[in-house]
């Protein structure tokens, strides 16, 4: 486990918690800095990190700020992550560059597990994961996330992956890097803003329980050098038909407008903010906060 160095430093509340070996629960920036509207974006965030506190674990919000890695913000640091216009969208590979530089930047999920796993925090709550891109075939468009979670011992609490991926490419991804993938009350692979992107999955659970000893047997079994996803549906999903329609329109416009790589998925989540008039941003906002409250029971079973 990796102690406070010139490059890395934890708030006071997270240093405290891993001192004393209680629960701690990894959040992600990015959906900070580049997920949602001042100052909605702030407001969430501490409401976010308030639900992990009020289930009795510590939240551990992770950022890159002026070149050093933070693992747990103040509420000075937070405000900065949400409302700084110098703050860059970080990947793995980009954190070193950035840091060298002095810059400043929110973390994606596979950054937020990286300096998590790094610092010995093996629970992670986020929104929906990155994957395999449509027409990745031609464009070789896949989300780091997934190369990171092959290497990674983590459990990550998410709404499955984005709807506008690939998503029975991704599921095909996940079995090859042996990523074990269960659901929450389901075996309906939910699909972001949907509580079933179309495709089942072979595991279900029922409780925060089951995952510990899920991953208790993985520890045991010596199958926990990659990440364990738990899938967890949105409560309030939007209408299918609607969805469909939006994501449609979304495309073409992409298309037509030459966005190709990783502009694709904010174009197309914020199409879908503007023209589902804000659906689309609610649901969001339930997926974290749901996501946050069962990673912290999940962090207490251990």
């Amino acid at each position: 486990m990796i102690k406070e160095a010139n490059r890395i430093s934890f708030s006071d509340e997270v240093d405290h918690a891993r001192r004393n070996g209680t629960a701690i629960v990894a959040l992600e920036s990015t959906i900070i800095s580049h997920g949602m509207p001042r100052p909605m974006n702030l407001e969430v965030a501490r409401e976010v990190e308030s639900i992990v506190r009020e289930r009795g674990a510590t939240p551990a919000t992770i950022a890159l700020l002026d070149g050093v890695v933070k693992i747990g913000l103040s509420p000075e640091e937070l405000a900065a992550i949400a409302n700084r216009d110098d703050i860059a969208k970080a990947s793995s590979r980009d954190l070193a560059i950035l840091s060298a530089a002095g810059r400043s930047a929110a973390t994606t999920v596979a950054a937020t597990a990286h300096i998590a796993s790094l610092a010995g925090i093996k629970i992670f709550a986020t929104g929906g994961l990155g994957g395999v891109h449509r027409g990745a075939s031609d464009s070789y468009d896949e989300s780091a996330d997934l190369t990171a979670l092959s290497g990674l011992d983590i459990t990550i609490v998410c709404a499955g992956v984005k709807s506008i991926l690939d998503v029975g490419a991704t599921l095909e991804r996940l079995e090859t890097l042996a990523i074990a993938v269960v659901g929450f009350r389901t075996k309906k692979f939910p699909g972001f803003y949907l509580t079933d992107s179309g495709f089942l999955i072979e595991h279900q659970v029922e409780n925060a329980q089951e995952i510990g000893a899920i991953r208790a047997a993985r520890r045991e079994l010596s199958v926990n050098n990659s990440s364990l996803i738990v899938a967890n549906p949105v409560i309030k999903e939007m209408e299918k038909n609607r969805h469909d329609e939006i994501l449609a329109s979304g495309l073409a416009r992409a298309k037509a407008s030459g966005i190709t790589g990783k502009a694709v998925t904010p174009f197309l989540l914020e199409h879908f903010h503007k023209v589902s008039e804000g659906e689309s941003l609610r649901i969001n906002i339930e997926i974290i906060k749901s996501n946050a409250a069962l990673a912290a029971d999940i962090a207490l079973v251990d």
